[in-house]
């Protein structure tokens, strides 16, 4: 008898989702599929954070992971900093391009509207906070910076031949003040 009901509830819920219900639902979910994709293709570890240890990359090549059109558009291979920025922003770009569609479908569900705005809202603070943590980490006489804000915590990945324990503290603390990620959920990546 359970069975029975479960299986007309199902069924009902099944005729009141149309065409456009559907679409708009498996956008969002692959935005949630593109982010935690990207999260798991561009983040590292965290730092040990009772040690003061950075992860040293010196030796390795990113260049090769990048966008074709990154590498163009930064003039060379070796300008990974302008090419993963031009791939962040490009990701940004293609998210928020769904999310402002759904956020702007009349067929839309009114709670994946909410999350739609809720989500480029995210977006948008997130592009602010990485903007001001690339600026001041600057500041501190790095060469260049890039930071990536995840709902989880954020990677920070600076142009530099050694960080020293001061400046890996320097930048934890940048971090903590713009974006209130905690030290534990802090990935700092030297590249050269």
């Amino acid at each position: 008898m359970e069975q029975n009901e479960l299986t007309t509830k199902v069924k009902g819920v099944a005729k009141r989702l149309n065409t456009k219900h559907l679409v708009v639902i498996c956008a969002i979910l692959l935005i949630g599929c593109a982010v935690v994709l990207n999260w798991i293709l561009y983040s590292d570890e965290p730092v040990d954070t009772g040690k003061d240890l950075a992860i040293n990359l010196k030796d390795v090549d990113f260049s090769d992971t990048l966008s074709k059109e990154a590498q163009e558009a930064s003039g060379t291979k070796e300008d990974y900093f302008a090419a993963a920025s031009l791939d962040r922003q490009k990701a940004r770009d293609e998210a928020l391009e769904v999310l402002k569609a759904v956020a702007e479908s009349e067929s839309a569900l009114p709670e994946a509207v909410e999350a739609a705005l809720n989500d480029i809202s995210a977006i948008a603070d997130a592009i602010a906070c990485e903007a001001n943590i690339e600026s001041l980490v600057k500041a501190k006489g790095f060469e260049d910076c890039i930071a990536v804000i995840s709902d989880t915590g954020a990677s920070v990945i600076v142009k530099c031949e050694t960080l020293t324990a001061s400046e890996i503290a320097q930048i934890k603390e940048i971090v903590y003040e713009q974006a209130g990620v905690l030290p534990a959920n802090l990935t700092i990546v030297q590249k050269t």
